[in-house]
C-alpha cells in the first residue's frame, strides 16, 4: 500500500506530472494544423521541424510545456480548426501543392487557413474529399485501425460474374496482403457496350485500392467516384464546390472512428 507521503507515491505523482507537461513532436505538429500525424513523422524526419532552435529528426520526440517549435523556420501558432468537404473533380491531385504545377483540390477552397486533404482520391477520380487543417480528426479518419466506411460508385470494363463479385465481397490479395471483406451492389449491366456498374463499400484505403482489385479480376475501371464517406454525401454539391461540414458531421465522423463502427 502506498501512503500519500511516501517516496513511491511522491515518484509517480512526478512522473504524472512531468508526462502532463509533455507532448509527442508529431502531435504538437498535428495540433497545429501542419499536417496528419503520420505526415508529420516524415516532415520531422526530413528536418523541418525545429524544438527550441534545435533541429529534431527523432521520432516520439517528447516536447515540454513552453518549449518553442517551430516549422521551416516559422514559430507554430494556435489555428481555428476548420472542416470541409469538396465534390472532388476530375484532374486535380489531392494534395497541397504539386512541383508540376496541376491544380489541387486545396486551389479549389477559399480558406485562410492552411489545409490538407484527409487521405485521397485519385487524379481521374471523383466525389467526396474532406479537407481540414485539424491533424487529429484526419490522423482518426485515416489510420489503418479505423474502420470508417466509404462508398464508391464503380464502371468497369466487362461483365463482371458472380464468381468475381464474390470475390471482391470476400477479398483479394493484393502484395501479399488480403483486402477486407466489402459489399458489392450491382447497379447496371450493359451487355452491348460491355461495361458494368456496381457500388461498393470499403473500411480500409490502401492506394489505388479498387482499381487494384478490378485489375486482379482482369477488369478496367473507367470511373471511380466516392458517394459516401462515413456520414457524409454529396447531396446537390456540384462538381467542384464545397462546403463546410456542420459540427454535428465531425463529432459524427469521430464518434464513428473511434467506436471502429460503421453507419448505415
Amino acid at each position: 500500500m502506498n501512503y500519500p507521503n511516501s517516496p513511491t507515491t511522491r515518484t509517480a505523482l512526478k512522473k504524472a506530472s512531468c508526462s502532463n507537461n509533455m507532448e509527442r513532436l508529431q502531435k504538437v505538429l498535428a495540433k497545429a494544423g501542419i499536417a496528419s500525424r503520420r505526415k508529420a513523422e516524415v516532415l520531422i524526419q526530413e528536418g523541418h521541424v525545429q524544438v527550441d532552435g534545435v533541429t529534431i529528426t527523432e521520432m516520439g520526440f517528447q516536447v515540454k510545456k513552453g518549449s518553442v517549435v517551430t516549422f521551416d523556420g516559422k514559430r507554430l501558432a494556435g489555428e481555428n480548426k476548420v472542416y470541409y468537404v469538396l465534390n472532388k473533380p476530375k484532374k486535380v491531385l489531392s494534395t497541397v501543392n504539386d512541383d508540376r504545377g496541376r491544380p489541387t483540390v486545396v486551389d479549389l477552397i477559399d480558406s485562410p487557413e492552411r489545409i490538407f486533404p484527409v487521405g485521397r482520391l485519385d487524379y481521374d477520380s471523383t466525389g467526396v474529399l474532406i479537407l481540414t487543417n485539424d491533424g487529429e480528426f484526419a490522423n482518426e479518419l485515416t489510420h489503418p485501425r479505423f474502420h470508417l466506411k466509404k462508398v464508391y460508385e464503380v464502371r468497369v470494363k466487362g461483365i463482371m460474374s458472380t464468381q468475381q463479385i464474390k470475390q471482391l465481397e470476400q477479398g483479394i490479395l493484393l502484395d501479399d496482403v488480403m483486402t477486407l471483406p466489402t459489399k458489392v451492389v450491382v447497379t447496371h449491366k450493359d451487355f452491348e457496350k460491355e461495361l458494368t456498374e456496381f457500388k461498393i463499400t470499403l473500411v480500409e484505403g490502401k492506394n489505388r485500392q479498387i482499381r487494384r482489385m478490378a485489375e486482379a479480376l482482369g477488369l478496367t475501371c473507367v470511373r471511380l467516384h466516392r458517394a459516401k464517406f462515413g456520414i457524409v454525401d454529396l447531396k446537390e454539391l456540384p462538381v467542384g464546390q464545397y462546403r463546410r461540414l456542420k459540427p454535428m458531421e465531425v463529432k459524427q465522423l469521430r464518434q464513428l472512428a473511434n467506436e471502429g463502427t460503421v453507419s448505415d
